[in-house]
């Protein structure tokens, strides 16, 4: 309570709250894709059709959204919680991508530098960025819990245990010299 009280649920109280999406999905309207910003995202999840009846509207709805680029912006019950969700084709199925609240999302505050850069560090910058296009995201993987898994492995073998990597802070270097050897190195990577 606001003013400090505390009131205790239970499961059967809460049975009796009024959840309209408890077993249902209720859609309310259709937006671009694009005009939903990412950082409202919350969990994904897939959507089958409800039956063998389902099977047809299912579909349809699918391939609609993938043709419009729209996305379907619906409520529905989580775990005993209504959520704003969106659903959106992915490979031919249905993603239930829940999302934060408004009143959830945090403002960045002061966050942002103050600091105003150069003409010629931007354009070391964009070329930097057009040199590192292209990325292949699909074979990226997670070292750390690769790492992980052989520290374990090896613990349990009782064999040796793998080597710690020296780091420490990385010293204080000149922006435009960074950006001018980034641009070089990523260059010599793709072989020009």
């Amino acid at each position: 309570m606001p003013d400090g009280r505390v009131v205790a649920l239970t499961d059967e109280a809460l049975a009796h709250m009024p959840l309209p999406t408890k077993r249902t999905m209720e859609v309310l309207g259709f937006v671009p894709g694009q005009d939903i910003d990412p950082i409202s995202y919350s969990r994904p999840y897939y959507a089958g059709p409800g039956g063998p009846g389902a099977d047809r509207p299912y579909a349809l709805l699918v391939e609609a959204l993938a043709r419009t680029g729209s996305v379907g912006v619906v409520k529905i019950a989580i775990r005993s919680r209504e959520r704003l969700a969106l659903l959106r084709p992915r490979h031919g199925v249905l993603v239930l991508q829940t999302l934060l609240w408004e009143d959830e999302l945090r403002e960045p505050g002061d966050l942002a530098p103050s600091t105003p850069v150069t003409d010629r560090e931007l354009e070391l910058a964009e070329v930097l960025i057009s040199e590192l296009t292209g990325i292949e995201v699909g074979e990226l993987h997670d070292e750390y819990a690769h790492a992980l898994e052989q520290l374990v492995t090896a613990k349990v073998s009782g064999g040796e245990l793998p080597g710690v990597a020296e780091g420490g802070p990385a010293p204080a270097m000149d922006l435009m010299a960074a950006l001018e050897e980034s641009v070089r190195t990523a260059r010599a990577a793709r072989g020009e």
